[in-house]
């Protein structure tokens, strides 16, 4: 069921948003046209993009919607296709219990998930144990920074730490299991950082060394030397050999293929001998020697691009110690070089019968690796003379650490033992959340399985031309289309009635198809499944006698419903007209204000923008209060300043109806 929908930036609804909460099973809202009531259906439909609106379903499991609206009229009775058949259940006792009880056995699956899913996530999906355990986290890591804080002149044993709550959380979670210092006094410890952590000398960092061997490998690849030409013992070879053209003659193969067997060149028709000494000249050895060029193209192409990546590292680049001018010479240059020799293979691919000399890159990478080779010389000097300070800044760090662990014992320790046991809660509801969403799909799957064997849209056609014929509607009638799973309106005399329904026809007839629909499928399988009916302005072009019609039709939806034996489990009404209104939420069982599983909606629209107001009570009277009531509203409004805040608009639509369009309050 849905609890909340939040609608803003879409519509007549702007960025502020409005909601719909605290829905019950029965909803009726009431508001004028272009208010965005239909915006409200399209959304529970899920048939649009509406990245800011939102819904929150009970137990955050969605349910199947029926949304009966002008979308749904326009796609299955204005297209010009036959209408989708609609498949309900036939009369196979044994089998209808059997899908009743595997449903039953889904159900407590379903709500055994809810559960579990709530205890998780919460029934909002941010809260329960995950929420539990993010909070422990976010006081975790605040009382560790705390505690860090009352450090701050100790703040280079933190170094890359001291503007990073969560990477410092995780290296103090490291410390606390592997930190085996000895625990000092902290005035002790702030004595020795002032000497070890000067900042006098500083440690540097050897630059990589890079292999540079897979490049020179495979420029001495035999296949550059090596003149790839067809087989020579086929008789079209000595005439290629003569004119030289193996090249040519096989760049034109892709076109003789295309041209079915006409050359290319010449444009004349060949024979058979002929293309069967072209495909023996081009032989397997060719075909094998083109696949290798390609593979040294690729191999070579990656290994330059990886050998120029890995010199442009920050760890090189930016090391003090690199002549970074000289460096970046050297680069250019082989960058040049490879660049270069990738022409040159790519030459060879394109004319194989030619020999490839490359660039030889050895020299061109000993001269860019000596520059990386002299600065890690350098480092090695500077490491050198700071050695020993180096152990001494290790040491002084990990008694600090030791410090900060020892003084937030207690803290370590609430925290391992909340998280030790919620982890474990957390990490069985997850296990039976997929335990037993196997076991709802596998369930679903049995009662597909056992749909496909009692459904037939036959039943449908029946129920609705019996309902037309009872209410006189006997011009026009359901019947099977030559296709399989689809229906077509008729005439008596057999002629196709589809495109000369009158509007009210049209609109009671998709009615009624959608009435059916909601204890149906378009498919063999589906329509057990729980379900959200929503009806949006259905008695457009409707007399008064067919509205009264669907008015109980849709009352007897909701009395279905509520006897919660259904597949129904929530529906939405939401209408413009007054009278269908106050027919359809009449009830003799309502003496004040509303029942339990009821809301009452009004869409309210200025100028400016939608609102969604509730009412504790039906706010829609007849038409003569409503007038009233607005007259009212204005005075008030004028006399306080604020009479920009109302638009009405009355208008008489016949059968003795007004429609009553509001603004804003």
């Amino acid at each position: 069921m849905i609890e909340n929908i939040y609608l803003a930036n879409v519509g007549a609804y702007d960025a502020i948003g409005t909601k719909l909460e605290a829905l019950k099973k029965v909803n009726f809202i009431f508001g004028s046209n272009g208010a965005g009531k239909t915006t409200i259906s399209r959304i529970i439909e899920g048939s649009g993009n509406f990245p800011d609106c939102h819904i929150a379903w009970a137990g955050g499991t969605p349910l199947e919607t029926r949304v009966y609206s002008r979308d749904f009229v326009e796609k299955h009775f204005d297209a010009a296709s036959s209408i989708k058949g609609i498949y309900t259940f036939g009369g196979n006792v044994e089998v209808a219990e059997k899908i009743n009880t595997l449903k039953a056995e889904a159900d407590s699956i379903k709500t055994k998930l809810g559960s579990l899913r709530k205890n998780l996530v919460g029934e909002d999906g941010t809260s329960g144990k995950k929420k539990e355990r993010e909070t422990l986290d976010a006081q975790f890591l605040q009382d560790v920074w705390d505690a860090k804080g009352k450090l701050s002149d100790l703040k280079d044993a933190f170094t890359g730490l001291n503007s990073d709550k969560k990477k410092f959380r995780d290296r103090y979670l490291t410390e606390a299991s592997a930190n085996v210092a000895t625990v000092r006094d902290i005035s002790e410890l702030r004595d020795d950082a002032a000497t070890v952590f000067s900042g006098s000398l500083t440690e540097a960092k050897a630059l990589p060394s890079l292999d540079k061997s897979k490049v020179t490998e495979l420029e001495s690849s035999a296949i550059l030397k090596k003149k790839v030409i067809g087989k020579e013992d086929v008789d079209i070879a000595a005439l290629i050999k003569n004119l030289g053209n193996s090249d040519w003659v096989q760049q034109g193969r892709q076109y003789f293929d295309q041209l079915e067997d006409r050359c290319p060149f010449c444009q004349q028709n060949t024979d058979a001998a002929f293309r069967q000494s072209i495909e023996a000249y081009f032989d397997e050895s060719y075909i094998a020697d083109l696949a290798a060029i390609d593979k040294l193209l690729f191999d070579y192409t990656n290994a330059a691009r990886d050998q120029l990546t890995n010199y442009n590292v920050s760890e090189i680049i930016e090391s003090p110690y690199l002549d970074r001018e000289a460096f970046e010479k050297d680069v250019t240059a082989l960058r040049l070089a490879l660049d270069s020799n990738i022409e040159h293979v790519r030459a060879k691919r394109k004319e194989p019968s030619s020999t490839v000399t490359l660039t030889d890159t050895a020299p061109l990478l000993a001269a860019v690796n000596s520059h990386i080779e002299a600065a890690n010389q350098k480092v090695k000097t500077n490491n050198d003379t700071i050695d020993n300070l180096a152990i001494r800044k290790k040491e002084l760090t990990s008694q600090i650490w030791k410090r900060l662990l020892e003084d937030t014992k207690a803290i370590c320790g609430k925290f391992k033992s909340e998280t030790d046991g919620l982890d474990k809660a957390i990490s069985s509801l997850e296990t039976q959340i997929e335990k037993e969403s196997i076991n709802l799909s596998k369930k679903q799957d049995d009662i597909e399985e056992n749909e496909r064997k009692i459904t037939s849209i036959k039943p449908t056609i029946d129920e609705i031309n019996k309902l037309l014929k009872s209410f006189g509607f006997t011009n026009f009638r359901l019947v099977e289309s030559s296709a399989s799973g689809f229906y077509e309106v008729k005439r008596p005399n057999g002629s196709d009635a589809k495109r000369t329904l009158s509007e009210g026809e049209k609109s009671f007839i998709t009615f009624l198809y959608f009435y059916y629909l909601i204890r149906g499928s378009f498919s063999s399988s589906g329509g057990m499944g729980d379900k959200v009916v929503v009806f949006d302005d259905p008695v457009s072009s409707m007399d008064a006698d067919i509205l009264f019609i669907v008015c109980n039709l849709i009352k007897s939806v909701i009395a279905e419903m509520r006897t919660d034996a259904s597949t129904i489990k929530q529906v939405f009404v939401l209408t413009h007209n007054i009278y269908f209104h106050k027919e359809v939420t009449f009830d003799t069982c309502r003496r004040t204000g509303k029942k339990k599983d009821e809301t009452f909606w009004v869409v309210r629209k200025t100028s400016r923008r939608s609102e969604l107001v509730s009412f504790g009570e039906n706010p829609i009277k007849s038409s003569y209060e409503l007038l009233w009531k607005e007259v009212r509203q204005m005075a008030c409004c004028r006399f306080r300043g604020h009479e920009d805040k109302i638009v009405t608009k009355e208008t008489e639509i016949g059968h003795g109806e007004t429609e009553v369009h509001e603004g804003v309050q």
